[in-house]
């Protein structure tokens, strides 16, 4: 099962980069990186084919937001305080925050909605995101591949120590997630404070 599995993403390796991008985007550029490194991929194509499918997650998101306004308001009511937090990152850090936004843990998804809800240029936030998705690209497949060798060193320890792995890497998501909602705690209670003052 492994092996077939390994077959297929090396036979329709771009494609699946395409899409895991459109959806996620840092594992599968992880993955693209080393299979760079070992020469199924091609490096230079692993990284245009993740920064297209980068940009066009994105921007399906950033019209989600600018046409179907109602459809936010009524289903995301769950994510109210994530859209809050995007539009006072978006007021205070303008159009950088669209080249961050990708390394922004849980907020990848709202944050080109948010934007989108606004009165923002469709054609700049373009711009930005299509450079944004080629450095992020780069910057995730290009580390991969010059460390490919040691990465399928850990992905093998992985394999064999499953049972430890799994503790680990839930452990390291819980205190990224915690590091990140202390972030919003205080953007929030800075805006409830100049609110009240």
């Amino acid at each position: 099962m492994e092996h077939l599995f390994l077959e297929w993403l090396k036979e329709y390796g771009y494609i699946v980069l395409f899409a895991w991008s459109i959806l996620e985007g840092e594992l599968g550029l992880v993955m693209a990186g080393i299979m760079s490194h070992t020469g199924d991929m091609n490096l230079f194509a692993a990284i245009i084919v993740g920064a297209l499918g980068g940009f066009v997650g994105d921007q399906i998101y950033f019209y989600i937001g600018r046409y179907n306004k109602k459809y936010i308001h009524d289903k995301l009511r769950s994510q109210r305080r994530k859209f809050a937090i995007a539009h006072l990152l978006l007021k205070k850090y303008g159009w950088p925050l669209i080249f961050v936004q990708r390394y922004m843990y849980g907020m990848r998804t709202v944050i080109p909605m948010a934007i989108g809800l606004t009165k923002y240029s469709g054609r700049q936030f373009a711009i930005i995101n299509m450079v944004s998705a080629l450095f992020w690209a780069a910057l995730t497949i290009v580390p991969a591949y010059y460390f490919g060798a040691q990465l399928l060193t850990i992905l093998a320890w992985i394999k064999s120590h499953w049972y430890l792995a799994i503790p680990l890497v839930i452990s390291i998501f819980a205190s990224i997630s915690l590091i990140f909602k202390r972030i919003e705690n205080n953007l929030l209670e800075k805006r409830r404070e100049r609110q009240t003052s």
